[in-house]
């Protein structure tokens, strides 16, 4: 039986694709403006990364130059979404467990926050942690770690959720927790993981069961 979820927020509780038009609009176009046309995949390949990896690591990963680096972080540092948004229909299944909740999400402290509150998610975890590289160098291994020595738990007692194999779900490993890949496009087939699936529901039966 498990007594703690530790969620990560995009692509686990809501698609990134349902507002990245509107969120990442004008760095797309600053994208466009900088990088060479005849690096069109590239270009592709980066903003497809940055609807689902932090900035900087993308920004570090395709080259970018010092300039884009820098306008691009200016521009995202101060961004925040004020439209309404959803989560997937499924995380519902999550919201009725009645275990402690986390949620762990790397990113820009106000954007990533402002997409908790047009959620609506916030009163359903115990406690919210935002891993942004620009105030901290704590990363989301650190702060699972945080979690359980906070509040005593141990690492049979959790498990880690989310969508990125080289992430919360590495970090997971790394402790020792037990992980869930929510992996609704079956994307991840050889990622190493205790529980991979499209479906929370399996989540409930994981809590109550062990």
């Amino acid at each position: 039986m498990k007594h703690v979820l530790i969620l990560d927020l995009d692509n686990t509780i809501y698609p990134v694709s349902s507002i990245a038009g509107k969120l990442f609009g004008e760095l797309f176009k600053l994208i466009d403006e900088h990088l060479l046309p005849a690096d069109n995949e590239a270009v592709e390949k980066a903003k497809d990364e940055l609807t689902r990896r932090p900035y900087q690591h993308v920004a570090d990963e395709f080259g970018f130059s010092e300039e884009l680096k820098e306008k691009g972080m200016q521009l995202l540092n101060n961004i925040t979404f004020d439209e309404p948004m959803q989560p997937y229909a499924a995380y519902d299944d999550l919201r009725a467990i009645t275990v402690d909740k986390y949620l762990v999400t790397t990113g820009f402290t106000k954007l990533q926050m402002s997409k908790v509150k047009m959620l609506g998610i916030e009163a359903d975890f115990k406690g919210i942690y935002i891993v942004d590289p620009e105030r901290s160098s704590q990363t989301k291994k650190d702060i699972f770690q945080q979690i359980m020595t906070d509040n005593g738990y141990t690492a049979e007692d959790a498990l880690v959720i989310g969508d990125d194999p080289k992430s919360e779900i590495k970090a997971a490993v790394e402790l020792g927790i037990d992980t869930f890949l929510f992996d609704p496009h079956d994307k991840h087939g050889d990622a190493t993981v205790t529980y991979r699936s499209a479906d929370y529901q399996d989540v409930i039966r994981i809590v109550t069961e062990g």
